[in-house]
């Protein structure tokens, strides 16, 4: 027998916002029928990804912790970061290398979807060209967001943006000027950049901050209306770009 048929396959499964029973269904069976799961974590945890899955999980199965060597006390553009972040993912991509040559087949979880700012896309494109690669799209934060708050974003021929909040103020502001609607992603410490990069828009009444969309402890308020103090990791600022919905009273 070809000895290639042997190998394992990887699948990276998206696991949505926050909220377990937004789970896909062939999330779930991925899920149950792996040998392997791996997640991505900080130091000392075991994730928001592995803690949503966690009750469909065999007994048994091997996990995976794929710790990143540094977060966000390191700049993105700074050689402190891109240097051990880059061979964390040449590492982790070979870790994963060794048990799918040992024939497992392993799921890697991805908080949201894979493909969508998702860590898993770093393995994906070192892998997929050696192994069986598979993606399980998942619910993203951003729909999630918008669900739970009941904020209808855009429709017709609105434009929809998403931008990461680590833009810099000036080209954040000239991004939400020439658009209808917007998602503002990786709020965090950036919070006070991205108020004044929507008000220097014209933007601001319109905001909507969201954080832990769709989990338990989940809450929203009107941006303009939210503290100075950073958000935590799971935020998000929608601007709606619907702007003659009825029942309108803005």
């Amino acid at each position: 027998m070809n000895a290639a048929i042997l190998k394992g396959k990887v699948t990276g499964v998206g696991t949505g916002p926050g909220d377990p029973e937004l789970l896909t269904l062939k999330a779930v069976r991925a899920i149950n029928e792996a040998d392997v799961i791996a997640f991505f974590c900080k130091k000392g945890s075991s994730g928001n990804g592995r803690a949503i899955v966690e009750t469909h999980m065999r007994p048994g199965t091997l996990e995976l912790p794929l710790v990143y060597p540094v977060t966000v006390e390191t700049q993105k553009d700074e050689a402190g970061y891109k240097g051990p972040i880059a061979d964390f993912f040449d590492r982790s991509a070979e870790d994963i290398a060794a048990l799918l040559d040992a024939g497992k087949n392993v799921v890697v979880l991805s908080e949201g979807d894979p493909l969508f700012y998702g860590s898993y896309m770093h393995l994906h494109v070192r892998l997929q060209n050696r192994y069986q690669a598979e993606v399980v799209a998942g619910i993203t934060a951003m729909s999630g967001c918008w669900s739970m708050t009941g904020l209808p974003l855009v429709q017709g021929d609105d434009i929809l943006s998403v931008l990461p909040g680590t833009l810099s103020e000036e080209k954040l502001a000239e991004r939400l000027a020439n658009t209808d609607g917007a998602v503002i992603m990786k709020v965090g410490r950036n919070l006070p950049k991205i108020r004044r990069a929507l008000a220097s828009a014209g933007k601001l009444s319109d905001a909507l901050y969201v954080e832990r969309g769709t989990m338990a402890n989940g809450a929203a308020a009107k941006l303009e209306e939210r503290d100075e103090s950073p958000a935590p990791y799971f935020s998000i600022v929608l601007v709606p770009g619907w702007k003659t919905r009825p029942g309108d009273v803005r």
